[in-house]
């Protein structure tokens, strides 16, 4: 094992609060653009799982985003109540719920699509530098999770 070094007990020097202001700087720099959309955030990273891959159950997209099927419910419900989505039941297995896109959900991401370069003007970096940040942070992510699950 790797000998702990002595760190700061100060605000500003450490790792979590770094993540934690920016995550919220990011949410915010995001909420103007999906307000327009009429999207939460959470509801948003949702909408990009489903878009990547329709038809799929409450578990996959709670794994996709980390989260927990009983996090992720209520926020599939509220879109299924706004028309982006159906939400059915499994016919072998009845415990499983699907999810589909309605066609107002499949037209919503016609509509997200300046979403992403918005954001990246947002941040004035580089691509180059984005990439490795996003490849940084989900290298730390895995090797956290890593940690937590022993």
């Amino acid at each position: 094992m790797t000998q702990r070094p002595a760190l700061p007990l100060t605000l500003d020097e450490q790792l979590c609060f770094a993540l934690y202001s920016t995550s919220l700087a990011m949410t915010k720099a995001y909420k103007p653009l999906l307000e327009k959309l009429g999207l939460t955030y959470p509801q948003y990273l949702a909408m990009l799982v489903l878009w990547e891959s329709d038809d799929v159950t409450v578990k996959d997209i709670a794994a996709r985003l980390n989260l927990d099927s009983a996090t992720v419910t209520p926020l599939l419900k509220r879109l299924e109540a706004q028309g982006y989505l159906e939400r059915t039941r499994g016919i072998e297995d009845e415990r499983l719920v699907y999810i589909r896109l309605s066609k107002q959900g499949a037209a919503l991401k016609r509509m997200a699509r300046d979403v992403p370069a918005d954001i990246f003007c947002a941040t004035q970096q580089s691509p180059e530098f984005l990439i490795q940040l996003r490849d940084d942070l989900t290298q730390l992510r895995g090797t956290l999770n890593d940690y937590l699950d022993h």
